[in-house]
């Protein structure tokens, strides 16, 4: 079903199954040793979609979604993505920042996972459905948050902003910020806004990690549908390109750069050697081949 300005969704449709399939990625990077996500397979389970289960279960051979497909394949893709962002955390971290602000939160555990410094302050942003699915599954594991976590249930499409003033936010210290495979389920016009909004909340100091995707044409491609087509065979009906919002939109880097941010960026091909793996070199994953790792200190 394509986007409409005021859907909502839960961890089992829409957007939001998208962030269970990426737990479920997570999953596999964990079983193969990759990152140490101890949190991922109870939540995908407890969302209770028959195929991500059943891939867990190894019911299902990836390679039968796509021939180049493969579970190791997919946990050293999700392994670059999710050490990228862990990094950042804890780079900042080390460096002072006692703030963090997870956007668009899904199923991340890193309040629950990452070392955080005594006193730090974690900020989940997301749909009141899936903050309080993830809020109780982990409650009912006995999992315990390792900083302070503070959930923002709204939609980023409402005034998200003022709702983190209103618990407790502190705009005049740094904070690590990261927007994870959000941006392309984000209108152009609302992801500058984004950027503009984390501007004006960052003090000096502030980190942000996130991707640059030239080209959204990827995602409603021929390849693209061949998925999709094949998922539906196993009863998963994820249509990626209802799911984006295409459309000319700003240039990530050389816009965080307008607003005042250093920027670093990294194309995933480098990533991947940067992390002992090889970028695959095939019709899957030729076509993302430019899309980069984003970044970014915010200076005075």
């Amino acid at each position: 079903m394509a986007r409409t300005d005021n859907d909502t969704w839960d961890l089992a449709s829409s957007v939001g199954a998208t962030a269970t399939m990426v737990a479920g990625q997570r999953v596999l990077a964990t079983r193969e040793g990759l990152i140490d996500d101890p949190f991922a397979e109870p939540l995908v389970r407890a969302v209770g979609l028959d195929f991500f289960t059943r891939v867990l279960d190894g019911d299902i051979d990836l390679s039968g979604v796509d021939p180049a497909f493969s579970v190791r394949r997919s946990a050293e893709g999700m392994a670059v993505r999710t050490r990228h962002f862990d990094r950042m955390f804890t780079d900042a971290t080390a460096a002072g920042v006692r703030q963090a602000v997870i956007l668009a939160a899904g199923l991340d555990a890193r309040a629950y996972r990452l070392p955080w410094p005594a006193g730090t302050v974690v900020y989940e942003v997301d749909q009141p459905e899936v903050i309080e699915f993830k809020t109780k599954t982990l409650a009912d594991l006995g999992a315990e948050p390792t900083a302070t976590r503070r959930t923002i249930a709204i939609d980023l499409r409402d005034d998200w902003p003022q709702a983190l003033l209103d618990n407790g936010f502190d705009r005049t210290q740094p904070t690590a910020w990261s927007a994870e495979g959000l941006l392309i389920y984000l209108p152009p016009q609302a992801q500058d806004l984004l950027f503009d909004n984390i501007t004006k909340l960052s003090a000096p100091g502030s980190r942000l990690a996130t991707e640059h995707i030239p080209d959204f044409d990827v995602f409603e491609d021929e390849r693209s549908q061949r998925i999709a087509e094949r998922l539906k065979q196993y009863g998963h009906d994820i249509q990626f390109s209802d799911l984006v919002y295409h459309g000319e939109r700003s240039h990530v880097i050389e816009y965080l750069t307008a607003l005042g941010w250093q920027v670093s960026a990294q194309k995933i091909t480098e990533a991947y050697t940067a992390n002992g793996f090889t970028y695959p070199d095939d019709e899957t994953m030729t076509p993302f081949s430019n899309l980069s790792y984003v970044s970014a200190v915010l200076g005075s």
